[in-house]
């Protein structure tokens, strides 16, 4: 059984940054991709970032130039820094791990930022 659990939300002030963390335990997997997806409250989940094995990545446009995604494929370690946070990156984040056959999801942090 594989688990994924974020951690590192908070709430910051605008302009603002934060880094969060995801780490998998349980079985030990090889995830092709892991990526970053978001929620903000009465909208649906929104993908935020990606990043494959070879360490290609790529961003929705909202969050190009502030937020980096990494990962540390010998831990299945996942990590999103965010940077000049605005009141509109306010939401639940998700981490998720795409193996073959199917996807993993963590139960979400939350990020506030306030104006």
């Amino acid at each position: 059984q594989v688990q994924l659990v974020e951690s590192g939300g908070g709430l910051v002030q605008s302009g603002g940054s934060l880094q969060l963390s995801c780490a998998a335990s349980g079985s030990r997997i090889s995830f092709i991709a892991m990526g970053w997806y978001r929620q903000a409250p009465g909208k649906s989940r929104e993908w935020v970032a990606e990043i494959v094995t070879g360490g290609t990545t790529a961003y929705v446009a909202s969050v190009k130039g502030r937020f980096t995604i990494s990962r540390d494929n010998s831990k299945n370690g996942l990590y999103l820094q965010m940077n000049n946070l605005r009141p509109e990156d306010t939401a639940v984040y998700y981490c998720k791990g795409t193996s073959t056959g199917r996807d993993y999801w963590g139960p979400g942090t939350q990020v506030t930022v306030s104006s």
